[in-house]
């Protein structure tokens, strides 16, 4: 296909930049909108091309310089290019556009949008693991653009510490492994005092690599698992591995403890900021029950239950009820309980889902929630705060709440838990009288 010269008309939700030309849509990375650019044309499709961006002929004025040098290449950043607080004014936009096309409204009042620092919040996450033959070597990273290729980083500006800073070491000490062509992955995760690598591996492993574990474990001052099969194969490397992960939250009145494979939200900058947000738009008061769903290890269940009468959180993942009902009890908090459910399947005749609610939070994965709003919220329910990681279902969700249970559309906005990146987190108050 041809070079052509052409304008950035607007961004994606995956953050590419789109452009028309000869009447079809086309997608380039790394533009933004406002631009005019130089393309190549590389993929066709039926209703689409696939561009790469040749130059920059006039440049937005909203454009930044990414600091790392994997930009382009790394797929884990697809917006580092774009100056913070115009990110959030994109985020905000495909908010906006997702909540008026799928769910047909619109908030009374939208919220500002939530953000901390941009760099080193990434305390949670999996860097893929690759022995590369051509090159001799093993690749540490994230997935580049081709999800068949590992980008190889030597370090990355979005980890927290120690972790951005690990990744040429880490991968240097895989290249002496027996193993280093069995390891696909490795899991990171950091409590507000403890860092911690879990190494997935698809053989077992000798004394040897056993022992180079331990010292780069040492070397660094990181705990160090092994999983050598499914998540409950999971386990510490060495006895001073297993101590317990945790972070504290609301003005640090609570601890949270977690395994290395339990969810947890990856930014605790924003997570912090995203709790006292939600606690005032849910505003518990003290003679209230709130119910919590997809409580995961209590999170907000247990900030929640310092404002409540009662907080009952409700979760799919057993372990993760049993933690939480262990985090509630070692911050001496009584007047919660907790329940495994799958909440992609009809609970309308479990005990919890029967019982009459004040108050209702939510904070489903991407695929949103409505199985639950089939039977949920009930009548007594006059506030629902809804806490979401994909825009487009939210909207939906958004839609059957306004047009099947009567609540208006209160307040949405914005929360970057994910800087430099397309993804969008946001949060959504109902209320009804």
């Amino acid at each position: 296909m041809s070079d052509l010269e052409t304008d950035i008309l607007d961004l994606s939700h995956d953050g590419r930049g789109v452009a028309r030309a000869d009447g079809k849509v086309i997608f380039v990375s790394g533009v933004l909108p406002g631009e005019r650019v130089r393309l190549g044309r590389r993929r066709s499709h039926r209703h689409f091309d696939e561009a790469e961006l040749l130059e920059v002929l006039t440049p937005s004025p909203q454009r930044a310089v990414p600091p790392c040098p994997h930009f382009g290449r790394c797929g884990g950043c697809v917006l580092q290019h774009l100056q913070p607080q115009a990110q959030l004014a994109a985020k905000q936009r495909v908010l906006a556009e997702n909540l008026e096309r799928i769910g047909k409204v619109a908030p009374q009042r939208w919220l500002a949008p939530l953000a901390d620092a941009p760099w080193a919040y990434r305390r949670k996450g999996r860097l893929s693991v690759r022995w590369v033959e051509k090159k001799g070597r093993v690749l540490v990273g994230f997935r580049e653009d081709n999800p068949r290729f590992v980008a190889d980083l030597r370090g990355c500006e979005v980890l927290a510490p120690p972790f951005g800073a690990l990744i040429a070491p880490l991968a240097a000490m895989l290249d002496t492994l027996d193993a280093r062509r069995d390891i696909p992955q490795i899991e990171f995760a950091r409590g507000d005092d403890a860092a911690l690598l879990l190494l997935r591996h698809m053989r077992p492993l000798g004394d040897a690599d056993r022992a180079r574990l331990a010292n780069f474990a040492q070397q660094h001052a990181i705990a160090l698992w092994l999983q050598p099969g499914g998540p409950d194969s999971a386990h510490p490397l060495r006895a001073e591995d297993a101590r317990a992960l945790a972070y504290r939250i609301d003005d640090d009145a609570i601890e949270i403890t977690f395994q290395p494979l339990d969810f947890i939200q990856v930014n605790a900058g924003m997570n912090r900021s995203m709790l006292a947000l939600a606690l005032d738009l849910l505003a518990p008061q003290a003679h209230e029950r709130v119910l919590d769903l997809f409580a995961g290890l209590g999170n907000f269940t247990l900030p929640i239950a310092r404002r409540a009468g009662a907080v009952t959180g409700v979760e799919g993942a057993a372990g993760l009820v049993a933690r939480a009902a262990d985090n509630a009890a070692r911050n001496g908090l009584g007047n919660v309980s907790f329940h495994t459910a799958n909440l992609f399947a009809d609970q309308r005749r479990a005990p919890w889902a029967r019982e009459a609610w004040d108050k209702i939070l939510l904070d489903p994965p991407r695929a949103g929630a409505a199985e639950l709003l089939d039977y949920l919220p009930g009548k007594t329910v006059r506030r629902v705060v809804y806490v979401s990681c994909h825009p487009g279902s939210l909207a939906r969700d958004a839609g059957t709440l306004v047009q099947r249970h009567g609540y208006r559309l209160a307040a949405a906005g914005v929360m970057d838990m994910f800087p430099h990146t397309a993804h969008v987190e946001s949060i959504a108050l109902f209320e009804r009288d």
